[in-house]
């Protein structure tokens, strides 16, 4: 397949945003995200824990669920893109260890792997998400209390 320059560019200004995100979250600096997205995206987690909404409160919700996470981190690969002018969409797998207390409050890894399906639309500012979907794959080694929450 022969992708044109036009093609590549949009892919890596699309990979930026998916990795921006990630590392937003990651350094928990969730202002940085508006920069990522379009003001009317939808962001939508209920797979994993039951949450959908807009930037705003997903960035509320962010700040309140991670604040007693004392580590984690997003590892993003094997994207595919589907790109139609403006418009595009990709799937892509996504690994989240996460140091949590554990039930007997000592740190336990646990993690999870999902993938994260996006959808974008190039605007005035470039390509911003429009909407972002967390599909579960699998989780391992959650105490119980986070069990709880994500059933």
């Amino acid at each position: 397949m022969t992708l044109s320059l036009q093609e590549m560019s949009d892919r890596f200004e699309i990979q930026d945003l998916m990795v921006g995100y990630c590392y937003a979250v990651d350094d928990r600096d969730f202002d940085a995200l508006d920069q990522y997205f379009t003001d009317d995206a939808v962001i939508d987690y209920t797979e994993m824990v039951p949450v959908k909404g807009s930037l705003a409160e997903i960035k509320e919700f962010l700040r309140t669920s991670l604040a007693p996470i004392t580590n984690f981190q997003h590892a993003v690969s094997t994207t595919q893109y589907k790109i139609d002018g403006d418009i595009a969409e990709t799937r892509t797998v996504c690994s989240n260890p996460m140091v949590v207390p554990g039930d007997d409050g000592q740190p336990q890894t646990l993690f999870f792997g999902l993938w994260y399906i996006h959808e974008f639309r190039r605007t005035a500012d470039g390509w911003r998400i429009s909407h972002l979907r967390e599909k579960k794959c699998y989780d391992h080694n959650l105490p119980a209390y986070i069990k709880a929450m994500t059933a």
